[in-house]
């Protein structure tokens, strides 16, 4: 039987990789193996680079860089899925993929599971509510960014609901390549 494996996506900016000790507390969580990532990431080049570590139980199988360029993101449809499960970030994205398929003529996917927003395709997700970020408790992927906004205070977890989603300021996307992402100008389709 083939094992499962799992990525990680790594910022590098000219030489330095970023938040790795987050990246590396996601890896112990997936697989109960303590991997220190600094062995094995060194980026070729002072541009922007998105780091992909391939691993699976055993270990880090590969590791690919490749110049990074922010996709332009302003318009979301709303997916609804109640069985969607995406906890540990698997190289099997297929039910993801499925979904992203649906997006029609938007930028990007948000998806709503049992009646609460959970994340995109790509991020975690946060809404601005009365000058508060908030995230849901309820989402797919524990994102290492935003676990570090999280823990620095700069976000409440508190479940948003889709008549949230439509009543918010703004809404920014959280990974570990855009960091935190704010979007004023966005429009929701269902």
């Amino acid at each position: 039987m083939k094992k499962e494996t799992y990525f990680e996506t790594i910022k590098c900016d000219d030489y330095e990789v970023m938040n790795l000790s987050y990246h590396c507390n996601r890896i112990a969580n997936t697989i109960a193996l303590n991997i220190n990532l600094q062995d094995y990431i060194y980026p070729p080049s002072n541009k922007l680079l998105k780091c992909k570590v391939i691993y699976n139980e055993e270990g880090v199988l590969d590791v690919e860089y490749a110049e990074y360029k922010k996709r332009e993101i302003k318009t979301f449809k709303i997916v609804f899925d109640e069985n969607i499960k995406y906890s540990k970030k698997s190289t099997n994205r297929d039910e993801l993929n499925l979904l992203f398929e649906k997006r029609e003529n938007c930028d990007e996917i948000i998806i709503i599971k049992n009646g609460i927003v959970h994340d995109t395709s790509i991020a975690n997700i946060a809404i601005l509510d009365n000058g508060t970020w908030i995230t849901s408790k309820s989402y797919l992927l524990k994102g290492t960014t935003r676990s570090r906004y999280l823990n620095d205070n700069l976000l409440i977890e508190k479940d948003i609901t889709l008549e949230m989603l439509k009543g918010a300021q703004k809404i920014a996307l959280m990974n570990a390549m855009i960091d935190f992402d704010e979007i004023e100008d966005y429009s929701l389709s269902l």
